[in-house]
């Protein structure tokens, strides 16, 4: 591990005195999605990450390597590390224990004195005070010193004084807490997102154990379901774990790692034949979505490098039309990882790294060792170029055809496609463009909308799986063309071909509308796909939802009502059959859109007052790149273990 990473301070060293305290806990409770993000699924697994990343800060000092998380059967958590425990004596500014500093105070622990860590982790280092002030009740142990010491808190108070409830020789921090259900409209805890971002932490802290236990799920063994993540080489094995479900152009990733100006710089990147760039960046375990400094110094050094090798090996030689970055980064997969002491989050979400430093630090590390890579592997940098010609030849052909989309806006007046059926509202806030699934449903939704402020953009059939097409041929396909034209956004330039324009949005809710059964769901997936690939700031700023339409009309007599699920269809069956009568009760499945007329599809769909849409978001960009690639690549096999894995989740209605 490296010298950064360490502890200045000795073991027995970290004590209340570096505890330092910056602001209290007042407005957690009052504005919790200024310090979580927001009150829903988002925040609510933030407070597992706060606690987790308490317990990875041990582990990047070197004094913790096993972090269990549970979830709980009341839907509580609890994570428990082998760190070296939350100091417990007294702190003498705050006159009170030094643990209940930490579960208390904002602001307030170990991190902020550079002196006890070099680099942590948490987004906001709001820490776990900020966990206790929104959880209904909240219990620690500490494991220190031979003794057990524990104190509780509702609501982040505590009911009584830190006190010692027993004797043990381990070492490590316990921490158990339920969310505040008054404050989170969400409250049950996801596995699968849990999974994700522990995996994620294994891929990003090498040598570190993490497992999830779920208590409310069993397996076919009766066993609780658990996972558990170990990765011994890092960002080696993130990389290949991402391109699982592509064809790699290379036998082994490209693995980068060392220290410039005292900032830990690990870098993992391979080829693949897909047309994507799947770069994913991090700083301190934070993704950093957004990019930031660390991005664009490895941006810069794997374009200058591989143009400069490819140059002096003669074989940009034949082309007629310049390289530009865009090239260089077509089906690549790379992850950066950066630890930084003093990190500063810029962009919408914060999480934009502008340490101007690191983008000079990166770039060289990267620059040295790729251009010794390339030296070393012949074979590999050719097939690197000759994917790098391939891309421009593509994108020189996708300019031609993103130029002829534009020329025909400007040729037909306003640009908008023919099937569209616009609103009268200008105001973007206020609009909402529903993308249909076929002429028919197009029809009856556009009978069914309020003109004011819905416009319905009818798609014929199946788009194009972006996910198997070259540049060209997507700015070639009708469907999309008419996405982009009715959207109001703009292609993009020549410098940044997926740039959009989002000032020229015309709509700020995007919903897709589509069948509920299987194909439905295929072209639902599809639109998705173009959207992660090619307007990703689409989903990243909430406008893109799908819409709910219902399972079932259920009647008996004059009596009508709508199910969205399985569980409502035998709860209502059973409510209009109470007096044993359930073969006068007549059931009617939907599976296409067509099947309602205008004014059901406007009641149970499009109306805002009891429509049901559910918000596109993505918890992580890596999994999300993994997830569309295995569904909507080349790669069979990996798509097969999916569908095996999640049949039993599957269902079949009559």
């Amino acid at each position: 591990m490296s010298e950064t990473e360490k502890l200045v301070m000795e073991k027995d060293s970290y004590t209340a005195d570096n505890i330092q305290v910056l602001e209290g806990l007042e407005a957690v409770r009052k504005r919790p999605a200024m310090y979580i993000g927001d009150v829903g699924s988002r925040g609510l697994h933030h407070l597992v990450y706060e606690v987790v990343d308490n317990s990875i800060d041990e582990a990047l000092a070197g004094y913790c390597d096993k972090i269990d998380v549970f979830i709980n059967k009341d839907n509580s958590v609890t994570v428990i590390d082998n760190g070296r425990g939350i100091p417990t004596d007294w702190h003498e500014k705050e006159q009170k224990s030094a643990l209940e500093v930490v579960m208390t105070v904002l602001h307030a622990g170990g991190k902020f004195n550079k002196e006890s860590y070099k680099v942590s982790g948490g987004l906001h280092g709001v820490g776990v005070s900020c966990v206790n002030a929104l959880s209904s009740h909240l219990t620690v142990k500490v494991y220190r010193d031979g003794k057990i010491f524990e104190q509780e808190y509702e609501i982040g108070k505590p009911m009584y004084d830190v006190k010692v409830i027993g004797e043990s020789d381990r070492t490590g921090t316990e921490t158990t807490f339920l969310p505040d259900s008054s404050i989170f409209i969400v409250s049950v805890y996801s596995y699968e997102i849990i999974v994700s971002r522990l995996r994620e932490l294994a891929f990003l802290n090498k040598g570190i154990t993490l497992t999830l236990t779920d208590y409310r799920e069993t397996d076919e063994n009766g066993e609780f379901v658990t996972s558990t993540f170990y990765s011994k080489e890092g960002l080696k094995e993130f990389v290949q774990y991402l391109d699982s479900t592509r064809e790699g152009l290379m036998e082994d990733p490209i693995y980068m790692e060392g220290e410039k100006g005292g900032v830990p710089i690990e870098v993992a990147m391979q080829y693949n034949s897909s047309f994507a760039e799947n770069t994913h960046s991090y700083c301190n375990n934070i993704n950093t979505h957004e990019g930031g400094t660390h991005l664009s110094g490895f941006r810069r050094a794997l374009t200058r490098t591989l143009k400069s090798y490819a140059e002096k090996q003669g074989m940009f030689a034949k082309l007629k039309f310049d390289i530009n970055g865009d090239d260089f980064r077509e089906g690549l997969t790379a992850v950066i990882s950066v630890k930084v002491q003093e990190p500063q989050f810029e962009g919408q979400t914060k999480t934009k790294l502008g340490n101007n430093e690191i983008m000079g630090v990166v770039d060289q590390l990267v620059s040295e060792m790729l251009n010794y890579y390339l030296e070393e592997h012949p074979k590999e940098a050719r097939t690197i170029v000759n994917k790098v010609i391939l891309a421009a030849t593509a994108r020189h052909a996708a300019r031609k055809a993103r130029e002829l989309v534009q020329r025909k806006g400007v040729l037909t007046g306003s640009g908008l496609p023919g099937k569209l059926a616009d609103c009268s509202e200008t105001d973007a806030s206020l609009c909402e463009i529903y993308l249909v699934e076929g002429d028919s449903a197009g029809g009856t939704a556009k009978q069914g909308r309020d003109r004011k402020f819905q416009a319905i953009l009818p798609l014929r059939g199946k788009i194009l799986n972006v996910e198997k097409a070259m540049p060209h041929r997507i700015f070639d396909s009708e469907e999309i063309k008419n996405m982009y034209t009715a959207l109001g956004v703009t292609i993009g330039t020549e410098d940044d071909s997926k740039a959009l324009n989002l000032d020229k949005l015309r709509y700020h809710k995007i919903i897709i509308m589509t069948d509920a059964d299987v194909d439905g769901s295929h072209i639902a997936t599809l639109i998705l796909t173009f959207f992660f690939r090619y307007m990703n700031e689409l989903v990243e700023n909430g406008y893109v939802y799908i819409a709910t339409p219902p399972l079932y009309l259920i009647k008996r007599g004059k009596e009508e009502r709508y199910c969205w699920t399985e569980e409502e269809r035998i709860a209502i069956i059973a409510e209009l059959a109470k007096d044993g009568k359930e073969s006068s009760v007549h059931i009617q499945r939907y599976k296409g859109l067509g099947e309602m007329n205008a004014e059901q599809l406007w009641h149970t769909t499009m109306d805002p007052m009891y429509r049901t849409l559910r918000q596109v978001t993505i918890q992580s960009g890596a999994e999300a790149d993994k997830v569309f690639s295995m569904l909507m690549g080349d790669e069979v096999p990996p798509r097969r273990e999916f569908i095996e894995k999640n049949a039993k989740y599957a269902r079949i209605d009559a």
